[in-house]
């Protein structure tokens, strides 16, 4: 449990960088490039991870995968570089404040998905955690409304919070699939195949819609510092993110990435001058707390009962199951990844 809750503040402190950098980027140098910036990481990913698949031989070599599955990654590809950009570039229509609730519409997302698509079934605890995460959440967009804190423009919310919904929403499908390939495929053709295909579908986007900015960015080697720095943090989160789910899952991670945004609080009291709120430190132990109860049990994958019809008893001969039985899966979704059995062990009512 201390584990999986302790990667999760990993994931959170690399977002926090994001964000740092990201901040001194737009507000210090007014370098707004939110599409160079993911073009740095794909290509990132791409030198490392597409190149690793270039040079693997048999059904696992770069061509091979293509020529099985080039459309799949080609809609995942597009869905993850559209979710960074839409949340992004609602920081220009609606506030702060609106950004962070709404984010977490990612959370209700990855549970449906994960419900009926990975067929993972919860408990009333981890229900129970959600809740206090959410209202964790809650209370530092509250916080941050009392201290007063820059909620941005919001000249047009209605756009804005639209585009954090649609954001969260592609996010939520980008990190069910993430699951599902780095359960069933591999991590290192997941982020071979979003580093391809991100790459190629940011360059397009970069030459049509930023180009202008990035030859107003007034280059020297602090920008040149920060942009490393965010490819660092970036590249670092993709890489980390899918070990991580593979621990935990989609919905665990996505819980834990809501403290990213007090992490980045707490730094801007001191580089940013922010003021400080007791609400703040109240809000990140609630959803610290929300999550050691989501982790503190396991959840499970549903399966078909008339799978254990008939089993081998080792001790014994084939045993019949009636059809009243109460059937435990022999798979388990645990908090600390996939635990499969190879006798499954079915108690007979």
């Amino acid at each position: 449990m201390l584990i999986s809750v302790a990667l999760g503040q990993v994931l959170s402190l690399l977002i926090c960088g994001i964000s740092l950098t990201s901040k001194y980027l737009s507000e210090d140098f007014h370098a707004n490039t939110p599409v160079f910036q993911s073009f740095l990481n794909y290509i990132l990913l791409f030198l490392v991870y597409t190149t690793t698949l270039a040079v693997r031989q048999g059904e696992e070599n770069l061509l091979a995968i293509l020529r099985r599955r080039w459309w799949k990654y080609m809609i995942l590809g597009l869905i993850d570089l559209e979710a960074n950009y839409l949340v992004v570039k609602a920081y220009q229509y609606t506030t702060l404040t609106s950004i962070q609730l709404l984010d977490c519409f990612v959370i209700p997302v990855v549970i449906l998905l994960s419900w009926f698509f990975l067929l993972i079934r919860y408990k009333a605890v981890h229900f129970l955690g959600i809740i206090v995460c959410i209202l964790g959440m809650g209370c530092m967009a509250g916080a941050d409304v009392l201290v007063g804190r820059h909620q941005g423009a919001g000249e047009n919310k209605l756009v804005g919070d639209l585009l954090v919904l649609g954001g969260a929403t592609l996010y939520g499908i980008s990190n069910v699939w993430e699951e599902y390939i780095i359960r069933t495929l591999s991590r290192v053709e997941f982020l071979g195949m979003i580093g391809l295909f991100g790459a190629f579908f940011s360059g397009i986007q970069l030459a049509i819609m930023e180009h202008k900015e990035l030859l107003k960015v007034p280059w020297d080697w602090q920008i040149g510092l920060l942009y490393v720095g965010f490819s660092a943090c970036m590249f670092g989160l993709y890489s980390f993110m899918p070990v991580v789910i593979k621990k935990t899952s989609a919905t665990s991670v996505n819980l834990s990435l809501l403290t990213a945004d007090l992490y980045s609080l707490f730094c801007g009291l001191f580089l940013f001058h922010y003021k400080f709120s007791g609400l703040y430190l109240l809000s990140f132990f609630t959803i610290l707390l929300g999550l050691v109860l989501y982790s503190s049990t396991s959840t499970y994958i549903a399966q078909d009962p008339r799978v254990y019809k008939q089993f081998r008893n080792p001790s014994g001969p084939v045993v019949d199951l009636p059809a009243t039985a109460q059937v435990e899966p022999s798979v388990t979704y645990t908090s600390l990844g996939q635990e499969t059995e190879d006798e499954p062990h079915v108690r007979v009512a």
